[in-house]
């Protein structure tokens, strides 16, 4: 008799009970019904079942033959060969993982983060590499707050103590004055002053008996200083003084 197979990696012949792993013909010689020889023949063919194995590294997921993988690890898959045999694939894959992280800053009128200037509050996002080779997201949660200015345009008269720093001026001029607004920033606050200055004027009179005063229309019937106060044309104090003398006429009388 002749048996002619095919088999993947090994074949066990019945008529000899061994397990065959190369093709070929062999042959196993036993005793038929009638006592006399049976020659079994065996014509095989050995087709080989075939594997292959790939490594990968990737970021969060990779996806192989139709599945996404998110960890770490040994995957196989098996299917048939052209021969019709087994084969087998293996996936060693190592999964690294992305990263985030996030900073809060405070800044006063702007910001400068990775050679980007911001000028206004917000949420910004900048995408890195991490020691993975992976993405590492950073967000910064920025806060801007604003410097302030203000100007007080002032008149007096000789001189003006400004609040903002303290200091009495006695001279025209814009002065400026540094201070931290409630914000943290910087206030920078500009007086433009103008200084007008008090007057004064004093004469001297000597009078017989009584002097009425132009500058007050009061009459003075006694020798001593007087002072008017009044409003020059800049709106600031006028002084007035008087330096009168009062000489008394004298009566007399002969018989």
């Amino acid at each position: 008799s002749t048996d002619t197979i095919t088999a993947c990696d090994s074949y066990t012949w019945a008529e000899d009970g061994v397990t065959y792993t190369v093709s070929g013909t062999y042959t196993a010689t036993s005793t038929n019904a009638a006592g006399c020889i049976h020659t079994a023949t065996l014509i095989l063919f050995i087709n080989n079942s075939t594997s292959t194995s790939t490594s990968a590294a990737a970021c969060d997921s990779y996806t192989w033959n139709g599945t996404t993988y998110t960890s770490s690890g040994t995957y196989t898959n098996v299917s048939t060969n052209a021969a019709g045999c087994t084969h087998i694939d293996s996936l060693f894959l190592i999964i690294n993982n992305s990263s985030v992280g996030s900073s809060a800053v405070t800044a006063c009128d702007s910001y400068t983060w990775d050679a980007v200037t911001y000028t206004t509050s917000g949420a910004y996002t900048n995408t890195y590499t991490n020691a993975a080779g992976c993405d590492s997201v950073h967000t910064l949660n920025l806060t801007i707050n604003y410097s302030t200015a203000s100007t007080d345009t002032i008149t007096a008269c000789d001189s003006y103590t400004w609040s903002e720093d303290g200091i009495t001026y006695t001279t025209s001029g814009t002065y400026t004055a540094i201070s931290t607004n409630a914000a943290g920033c910087i206030h920078t606050a500009t007086l433009i002053l103008i200084i007008n200055s008090s007057t004064s004027s004093s004469s001297s009179v000597t009078a017989c008996d009584s002097y009425t005063w132009s500058v007050d229309g009061m009459t003075y019937t006694t020798s001593g200083t007087y002072t008017n106060v009044s409003t020059n044309a800049a709106g600031c104090i006028h002084t007035d003084s008087l330096i009168l003398t009062i000489n008394n006429s004298t009566t007399g009388s002969s018989s």
